[in-house]
């Protein structure tokens, strides 16, 4: 089946996300845009991972937990998880690795985790956008432990992108898919190329236009899916 999706959207728990985008303003706006799958992937944390996918559930919008990584290279890395409950031990595992530098809601923003009302339940204290101090090497060996799959992510990006920081894809990470944002994009990566919006504000969710196909609407499909090169994904 085709399912259009936006696997890159920051809520207001990433600092750099518009206090606007709470949960059930991204459902919301998801189902204007005709979006059948989503993905909640703040900056190093989950926590508002599972009142989205709550929400989507009651709105017939599939949400993948996921978490864009900031890896000691500096490098943004999408992690796609088939639970909630192993993307949230991640995003446990990763605030331990983060410098213990705390956030400056003037300066940097406020990063909430709400619940299905949209009230604000707690505020982070660290810096979720900082880089943890682990390697793309460290968090390609242990991702499988989470029944995660990592993702490059905005691949066309010339800041935070592996290929702007290490200049190539290494073919060692043995990578299945690779985000871009801006479509047309060349590059030599042979696999899945899945085009996201990496969201910050409502109105940069994605319409109805990028598809992926799948045997059926779970997120286990979906991650199947980016894990086994095949067309199209558009």
């Amino acid at each position: 089946m085709k399912l259009y999706y936006d696997l890159h959207i920051h809520s207001c728990l990433s600092p750099c996300g518009d206090s606007d985008m709470t949960p059930n303003n991204i459902v919301n706006m998801s189902l204007l845009n005709e979006l059948d799958v989503i993905a909640v992937s703040d900056h190093n944390s989950a926590l508002n991972v599972a009142v989205t996918k709550s929400i989507g559930e009651k709105n017939r919008i599939l949400v993948v937990p996921a978490i864009e990584v900031c890896s000691s290279e500096e490098v943004h890395l999408l992690c796609l998880f088939e639970e909630i409950s192993a993307a949230e031990s991640f995003s446990e595992m990763l605030y331990e690795h983060l410098p213990n530098v705390i956030n400056k809601p003037d300066i940097f923003g406020l990063q909430q985790q709400m619940d299905e009302e949209d009230c604000v339940i707690s505020e982070v204290s660290k810096l979720l956008i900082n880089a943890v101090d682990l390697s793309i090497d460290d968090l390609v060996s242990c991702i499988d432990d989470y029944s995660g799959l990592i993702i490059p992510a905005h691949i066309d990006k010339n800041s935070y992108s592996i290929i702007s920081n290490l200049g190539f894809i290494p073919p060692d990470y043995h990578f299945s898919c690779v985000e871009i944002k801006n479509p047309p994009y060349e590059c030599d990566f042979r696999g899945n190329i899945i085009t996201n919006s990496d969201a910050h504000y409502l109105y940069d969710i994605n319409e109805k236009q990028h598809w992926i196909e799948t045997e059926e609407k779970s997120v286990k499909a979906v991650i199947s899916a980016l894990r086994k090169y095949q067309e199209p994904i558009n």
